[in-house]
C-alpha cells in the first residue's frame, strides 16, 4: 500500500498544482453542480445538496486544484461512523490522485474523531465506484435493494473499517505520544 501512496502523490505533484481540500462553501456550488452533473446520470439538484448540508450532523469538503474545484465529498457524522453521501472527481481531472486525498481526508476524519468504521452505498452498476473504493480498503458488506428510489436500482453496502489503535506506533488516535523518548538511551 505504500508503494501505492507514492504513485499517487507522484501523480498530484506531476500536476504541478496547489491542492488543498477544505470546507464546501455556498460560492463552490456551481463548480460542485458541473463535478456532480458530468459523473452521474441521476445527479442530485442544488437543493439536495442545500437541504443535506443545513442538517447539523452533514459536513461537505471540496478538493481545489489551482483555485479550481476539482471534487467534493458529503459525509455525515453518527456516533460511531462517516457515513459517505456523496462523492465525486470531475471527469477532466480524475486519476490524478485527487479522490485518494479526498478518502485519505475522510480516513483522518474517522481515526481522529474517534469513528470506528466509514460507510457507503455504491450504485449496482457504477463499477468504477466500486473498484476506486475496493483499491482503497472499502469491502461491500451487503446488497441494498431497490436502494436507489430515481431508478430501483439495487446498491453495494460497504465500508472501512477503523485500522485498531497500537499504543506503540506514536500515532494513535488516543493522545500524543513522545517518540524521541522511545529512542533514548537509559
Amino acid at each position: 500500500m505504500g508503494a501505492g501512496r507514492t504513485r499517487q502523490k507522484e501523480k498530484v505533484a506531476a500536476t504541478g498544482n496547489a491542492i488543498h481540500i477544505r470546507w464546501m462553501i455556498r460560492r463552490d456550488m456551481p463548480d460542485v453542480m458541473r463535478a456532480e452533473r458530468a459523473s452521474f446520470e441521476y445527479a442530485w439538484t442544488e437543493d439536495d445538496f442545500l437541504r443535506c448540508l443545513r442538517q447539523r450532523n452533514c459536513i461537505g469538503m471540496v478538493v481545489e486544484l489551482s483555485d479550481r474545484i476539482g471534487g467534493f465529498m458529503i459525509y455525515e457524522l453518527h456516533r460511531t461512523r462517516l457515513h459517505l453521501m456523496n462523492f465525486a472527481i470531475h471527469p477532466s481531472v480524475r486519476r490524478t490522485g485527487l479522490g485518494s486525498l479526498m478518502v485519505g481526508k475522510l480516513v483522518y476524519k474517522m481515526t481522529s474523531h474517534r469513528r470506528l468504521k466509514i460507510t457507503l452505498a455504491v450504485r449496482e452498476r457504477n463499477l468504477a465506484a466500486q473498484m476506486f473504493f475496493r483499491a482503497h480498503g472499502f469491502k461491500a458488506t451487503r446488497t441494498l435493494s431497490n436502494y436507489y428510489e430515481d431508478s430501483g436500482e439495487d446498491a453495494y453496502h460497504m465500508e472501512l473499517k477503523a485500522p485498531p489503535y497500537d499504543p506503540f506506533d506514536g500515532f494513535g488516535v488516543i493522545g500524543p505520544v513522545n517518540r524521541i523518548a522511545q529512542y533514548e538511551e537509559t
